[in-house]
């Protein structure tokens, strides 16, 4: 059973000249949490935000959810100092730790909710050891490491499997899909099994975000029918 649905814009679509006020007027347009996507350019060939950007947002008085994607190696000073800095979750992919088990403990021990990350072609038998550790699972449905990317078309069939993996858990765990989320495809990922949505240049780079969000919303609400 999904849960209610989310929409997490993701910031690295923004303009980061206004930030805050951006951000700001994002949510008060509907968005619900701040998809937080962080790069090192190593894990993935970009550089993007670190903590500090984090909490300046706090800072400037966002009281959403910050909802953190790290896309880096090195993650155990990341998790502390995001969580320090006002991270609410924080995502990790299985490859950028020897031991995923330890990391999602760090992250739960730093008083965040946690997430693993699949790549396109990561096996969903990661989940299998873990499912019983983490609050989200977090499908790429591009290959990570830019924004604007074309939606893959074989990530519904993931995203199907892993809602039957949730689904037979009975665990409250949300599934949330990142990578080329537009208004055509957003009620196919949805009718998937998805329920946390994350979009960055689609509303980002929109004439209206609220329009665009609301439009989400209700093509979102039909596969819930």
């Amino acid at each position: 059973m999904k849960n209610k649905p989310i929409i997490a814009p993701s910031i690295l679509s923004a303009d980061f000249a206004s930030l805050g006020s951006q951000v700001d007027t994002c949510l008060r347009s509907g968005g619900d949490w701040v998809h937080f996507d962080v790069m090192d350019n190593s894990f993935v060939p970009n550089l993007t935000l670190g903590p500090m950007v984090c909490r300046s947002l706090r800072d400037y008085g966002i009281e959403a959810p910050i909802d953190v994607h790290l896309m880096t190696y090195n993650i155990g000073n990341l998790i502390t100092d995001f969580a320090k800095a006002g991270a609410t979750l924080i995502s990790i992919h299985p490859e950028s730790t020897p031991h995923l088990d330890s990391s999602i403990n760090l992250i739960k021990d730093n008083g965040c909710k946690a997430g693993v990350v699949l790549n396109p072609a990561t096996s969903i038998s990661t989940l299998e050891f873990v499912i019983n550790k983490i609050d989200l699972v977090l499908i790429m449905s591009v290959n990570p490491g830019f924004g604007g990317q074309k939606f893959i078309k074989n990530s519904l069939n993931k995203i199907r499997k892993v809602r039957e993996i949730i689904d037979t858990s009975k665990l409250d765990i949300r599934l949330q899909v990142d990578g080329g989320i537009t208004l055509e495809n957003i009620q196919n990922v949805a009718e998937a099994g998805a329920d946390t949505f994350v979009s960055g240049s689609a509303i980002f780079k929109g004439k209206d975000m609220k329009k665009t969000i609301t439009e989400m919303r209700n093509l979102i609400r039909t596969s819930y029918q």
